[in-house]
């Protein structure tokens, strides 16, 4: 049986790979392209703004916004602002994956959980949007596609504060370090949502016949989730921490205002009323991929720890090692821990727990809004399946939408995608790369997927 000290003098044969700190021509460019469309519109604004704007972007991406916050709200995706909204997303991921890489920021399980907070974050500030809890003047910042880009903002403000003072004290061992990281970083992280609660919550009080009681409720909670969430990972990284105890914190302070729009409804700027508060679907669309999870999770887990124990990443190759010398050498890695523990591994991963539990919530909320509870579809590829589900329901004298062959279609590609990721090595310059792709995938699924069940619970 060959040693791990004997594959990697096969491997060291080969051509290493390129530096983590270098970019590869392919982010280059895109970087490069990137920034020539950026320039390339502010100067469009500038010189031709009829054409740019008034014919443009204002029809295809600024009009939709502002109907999704007006009375009417609920605003469809059209082909051109969906294309457009892709390729903006697939070039961020490129490009600031390569900007993280050479930042050398983390890119482990801890950073997906602090990052999976955050996307949690958006799902419960839209649904107070939906309730019009915001005033007009700042609801178009919760509206997608702004809305990630606003908390975007946020994210990086808290992450660059934890960062600056982590750079200075997180390799001060024992209680002093510890100590000096806690009086600097946590002050600023709780004025920091004290901030953001005045700027988007504290306006809209005096706007609405509401209660405080449940927001008051939410607000202690959530300054004392950010304390006790920073506290209790003191051995992540101070910009994780960081990251983590904000994001946890904000959720719960937004958490207290849905519980007080569930206890003291306020009426919409349509005059509507939401309904009644009812529990059950949560019952499926979170139930359901929660038993799921925590099934693969026991699959995995033993293979996690011990990968873990072995100094490597599941799925992640050795720094130096290029996925082709590594598939080139087949049958001599085929003895290596990453190729005997990794598939086992990630399904007990944040990476793939969260990658499927986004995408079956996002397919079972959309599946009971709109089956049972007379809710639409926005987007144009999604709405064609349920479509053609409706017409199969016709064709078999059921009395439902066609919403049910969504939910199918989306378990079958999360579980497609979670094959793949299972299966795929990245080399060690490519985790940044990973870790945003499965950030992409639960903002166009998890994130929907927690709006919508907030929607059907509330009665918005």
């Amino acid at each position: 049986m060959a040693t791990l000290e004997s594959i990697d003098e096969v491997l060291a044969t080969h051509q290493p790979a390129l530096p983590s700190t270098r970019l590869s021509m392919v982010e280059q460019t895109l970087t490069r392209v990137l920034l020539f469309l950026v320039i390339g519109v502010m100067l469009g604004l500038l010189l031709m703004p009829e054409t740019v704007w008034d014919n443009g972007l204002r029809p295809i991406i600024w009009e939709p916004i502002q109907q999704d916050a007006g009375i009417q709200g609920d605003a469809g995706y059209s082909y051109q602002n969906t294309a457009i909204y892709t390729f903006g997303l697939l070039a961020s991921v490129i490009v600031f994956q390569a900007l993280f890489r050479t930042l050398q920021l983390p890119a482990d399980d801890k950073m997906m959980i602090a990052l999976i907070a955050w996307v949690c974050l958006a799902p419960i500030f839209r649904v107070l949007e939906d309730a019009d809890f915001f005033p007009s003047s700042i609801d178009w910042l919760l509206i997608s596609p702004i809305i990630h880009l606003h908390l975007a903002t946020w994210l990086i403000g808290i992450g660059f504060a934890s960062h600056l003072i982590g750079k200075k004290w997180d390799d001060v061992d024992g209680d002093f370090g510890e100590l000096n990281i806690r009086i600097r970083l946590v002050p600023i992280l709780c004025l920091a949502l004290l901030f953001m609660w005045a700027i988007l919550f504290q306006p809209s009080y005096i706007e609405h016949d509401m209660g405080l009681i449940w927001v008051i409720i939410g607000l202690g909670i959530g300054f004392a989730s950010l304390i006790y969430a920073f506290h209790a990972t003191r051995d992540w990284p101070t910009i994780t921490r960081g990251l983590l105890a904000f994001a946890v914190g904000a959720c719960f302070v937004g958490l207290g205002h849905w519980a007080q729009l569930a206890a003291t409804p306020w009426i919409q700027e349509s005059g509507r009323l939401p309904n009644e508060v009812v529990f059950w679907p949560a019952l499926i669309v979170l139930g359901i991929p929660t038993i799921i999870c925590v099934a693969l999770y026991r699959i995995g887990k033993d293979d996690a720890r011990q990968i873990k124990l072995t100094g490597f990443e599941a799925g992640v190759l050795p720094e130096g090692i290029t996925i082709k010398s590594w598939e080139a050498e087949e049958k001599v890695v085929a003895n290596h821990p990453i190729e005997q523990l990794s598939n086992k591994a990630l399904l007990a991963s944040p990476l793939v727990l969260a990658m499927i539990f986004g995408q079956l919530c996002d397919g079972f909320a959309t599946m009971v809004g709109i089956d049972y509870f007379e809710y639409s579809e926005k987007h144009p590829l999604s709405d064609a399946v349920i479509q053609y589900g409706g017409s199969i329901s016709d064709s078999l004298g059921w009395d439902v939408e066609g919403a049910w062959l969504f939910a199918i279609v989306k378990a079958v590609l999360v579980g497609t995608i979670a094959y793949i990721f299972v299966e795929m090595r990245v080399e060690n310059r490519q985790k940044h790369l990973r870790l945003l792709i499965v950030l992409a995938v639960l903002i166009v699924g998890l994130a929907p997927g927690i709006r919508d069940i907030g929607r059907l619970m509330l009665g918005v």
